[in-house]
């Protein structure tokens, strides 16, 4: 309507291109900790929701986020506690989906979460350093104390606060 009334939105447009931005922030740190080299690499995805509490996948990060693993050659496994089924309708069978959220980390290079379900605030984390490949965990919602992580042996990389790895 704006644009009909030759109205300039420049703030909106710039909210606007900042949030799409910020979609394919995941993606850019699992790239950078990869060093561009994401074929046949397998990542965990936890979260395809747009939000908590919802199966609404519309305008939801982790569908970038998965397009973007996709096309640079990864292999993804994907868990959401509600949103699996309206997620299959936009990623279709080139991703496996878990029952379980701890399901998509068995030999996981890496996991990425991008939804803030109650289920993954608490998870068993030894359970996880063992069972993955890579203890890299990207987290989009800032789920988890990084010194924590970092005791647990993982590389927490999180938004906004410094990266943690694992002590020697």
């Amino acid at each position: 309507m704006a644009k009909e009334r030759h109205v300039s939105l420049d703030i909106l447009m710039a909210v606007e291109a900042a949030n799409e931005r910020q979609k394919r922030l995941l993606f850019e740190k699992l790239e950078r900790h990869f060093e561009g080299k994401l074929k046949g690499k397998v990542v965990g995805v936890w979260g395809l929701a747009f939000k908590a509490e919802t199966d609404d996948v519309r305008e939801s990060p982790a569908l970038v986020l998965v397009e973007a693993l996709l096309a640079a050659g990864a292999t993804v496994r994907v868990h959401d506690p509600a949103a699996t089924e309206t997620a299959r309708q936009h990623l279709g069978d080139r991703v496996t989906y878990a029952h379980h959220a701890v399901d998509v980390l068995a030999g996981a290079d890496a996991l990425a979460i991008v939804t803030e379900w109650l289920e993954y605030r608490n998870p068993d984390f030894p359970r996880m350093r063992q069972i993955m490949r890579q203890p890299l965990i990207v987290d989009g919602r800032n789920l988890y104390d990084p010194d924590r992580l970092a005791k647990f042996g993982f590389t927490y990389d999180s938004i906004g606060r410094r990266l943690a790895c694992a002590s020697s």
